[in-house]
């Protein structure tokens, strides 16, 4: 007998995609930190920090929180603006402006 094997073909990874998303999303998730919560002397010694590397066009370490991360990047500061919540900064890497906000700064050191 002869089945017509071209009518239902089986696709082991069709769905793959969509689990693979889901997957890493779950793992991400489980990867997430919650944001620490700074005191005002954390928060002052940061701005010093910064406003000195400004003066100084001293490289700094950067630490900020963005989606359940903490992230570090080393670069120059360009503009600080304490009561906008605002600073701007050159990464050191592709050298682009970043414009953030100081409260996700976890931490600024010179480096």
């Amino acid at each position: 007998m002869h089945h017509d094997r071209g009518m239902k073909k089986w696709r082991a990874f069709a769905s793959m995609p969509e689990q693979y998303i889901g997957l890493q999303e779950v793992i991400n998730k489980q990867l997430e930190v919650p944001k620490p919560l700074l005191t005002e002397e954390q928060m002052e010694q940061m701005n010093f920090t910064l406003i000195e590397a400004l003066h100084t066009n001293k490289q700094v370490y950067l630490t900020y929180y963005k989606r359940g991360q903490y992230i570090t990047e080393t670069g120059f500061i360009q503009f600080v603006d304490s009561l906008g919540d605002v600073f701007i900064f050159i990464d050191e890497v592709f050298e682009l402006k970043n414009k953030m906000r100081l409260s996700e700064l976890i931490d600024v050191r010179l480096a």
